[in-house]
């Protein structure tokens, strides 16, 4: 691992540097030394508790964060990431029509299968109808019918989730089915892992995280007298946190009442696990009381502009020797209110990359480090296509190398 120091401390410098494009290089010990900052003290009765600022990285608040639960119906979160991911990447269409078969439904009806959107044995159902209910009411039926829409059973869809888990980095969790219905202990999460999957779900699908976390109510099916059924969402700080707009509740006995949620406000994006509580009531008083000490007890600095070039890293056999890194969203650091001391920032990256490289790929990580408080890391994307090379272009990267032109 390469660390490049891109800046001195002091938010006027960084912030100057970063939007001219030059930034200054210095070392480590060059910083300027200011007293350590005082974390905002939060206190909590949840055994499982964990709040990210996702712009920053920063965790301001831990506890169990590595400990290993089952996520009930959070699980839906990691089904919901495959399919988008699928959708997105334009092997899967969201008008794509599954039909509901006997097994299924006999399996995940609403009288055997907990939470349902009330599918029936032989509907057609689009995969875009399919994600609101398995986001909005939490159907179990609904995660069932794209696992085996997608994959031919639900098995060979849980492998894919592993597998995208283990891609994501989520090294403490294991998946046993599409939607957290109890198995044994055979799936489990831990408040750390959910919450990297909530911060790669919202930064990787944005279009899906709009469309499908934040409807108020679903309308599917009809009740035996013939009436629509309609459903709310179950997000317990929905229309109740300024800026709330995800993700999933879970609850079953072995999992208390759990949460995973997030909400934007000013800018600023909080992702939050609240885990084992004895009540719905609890849960939602929990969520919503973390949820507004994160934005009323701490403040974002915005340090890079989104989409500015941070830095350049070199490419190893490639049609060009460099690749720009950039910030695909604004580069905050978290402070609490009031915070007047300055920070470190660099840049790491394992380099050089090896062509091809993708634009959009993550290819570096900004540290911020502010005086007394622990680094927090943005993601860095590659600005631009970096193909393959051929023997003129490695020529012509060695020039580079050796002269700088």
């Amino acid at each position: 691992m390469r660390w490049t120091i891109l800046a001195k401390s002091g938010a006027a410098l960084f912030a100057a540097a970063a939007l001219t494009l030059a930034l200054p290089a210095t070392s480590a010990s060059g910083t300027v030394a200011h007293a350590p900052a005082s974390r905002p003290l939060y206190t909590t009765a949840a055994p499982v508790a964990m709040l990210k600022d996702m712009d920053s990285g920063a965790i301001l608040f831990e506890r169990g964060a590595d400990k290993r639960f089952a996520p009930a119906s959070m699980a839906k979160v990691m089904t919901a990431y495959v399919v988008l991911d699928l959708i997105d990447s334009g092997k899967l269409s969201r008008d794509a029509i599954f039909t509901v078969d006997q097994k299924t439904y006999d399996k995940w009806n609403g009288s055997n299968g907990g939470s349902t959107m009330f599918l029936r044995a032989g509907e057609k159902v689009s995969v875009d109808e399919l994600l609101k209910g398995l986001i909005t009411v939490s159907g179990n039926d609904a995660a069932a019918v794209l696992a085996v829409g997608i994959d031919g059973s639900e098995e060979v869809f849980v492998n894919r989730m592993n597998t995208m888990a283990k891609l994501l980095g989520m090294t403490s969790s294991h998946f046993g089915t599409p939607n957290g219905w109890p198995d044994g202990g055979v799936t489990k999460v831990s408040a750390a892992d959910l919450i990297t999957l909530a911060d790669r779900l919202i930064r990787d699908h944005p279009g899906g995280y709009a469309r499908y976390f934040s409807i108020p109510r679903l309308q599917h099916g009809t009740a035996p007298d013939g009436t629509p059924i309609v459903q709310p969402n179950r997000n317990p700080i929905l229309g109740n946190i300024e800026g709330a707009d995800g993700l999933k509740t879970g609850h079953t006995s072995e999992a208390g009442y759990c949460f995973l949620g997030s909400a934007k406000r000013n800018g600023r994006r909080l992702i939050l696990v609240v885990a084992g509580m004895d009540s719905e009531k609890a849960r939602r008083d929990e969520a919503e009381r973390l949820m507004r000490w994160g934005f009323e007890a701490w403040e974002g600095r915005e340090l890079v502009p989104a989409h500015a070039k941070v830095g350049h890293l070199d490419v190893g056999q490639g049609d060009a020797p460099t690749v720009a890194a950039e910030a695909a969203i604004p580069v905050r650091m978290t402070v609490p209110k009031g915070y007047e001391g300055g920070f470190r920032a660099t840049m790491r990256a394992r380099a050089p990359l090896a062509a091809p490289v993708d634009k959009g790929a993550r290819i570096a990580e900004l540290i911020v480090t502010p005086d007394g408080l622990p680094p927090q890391a943005t993601p860095l994307l590659a600005a631009n296509d970096v193909g393959k090379g051929d023997g003129w272009d490695r020529l012509r990267t060695g020039f580079y190398r050796l002269t700088g032109w």
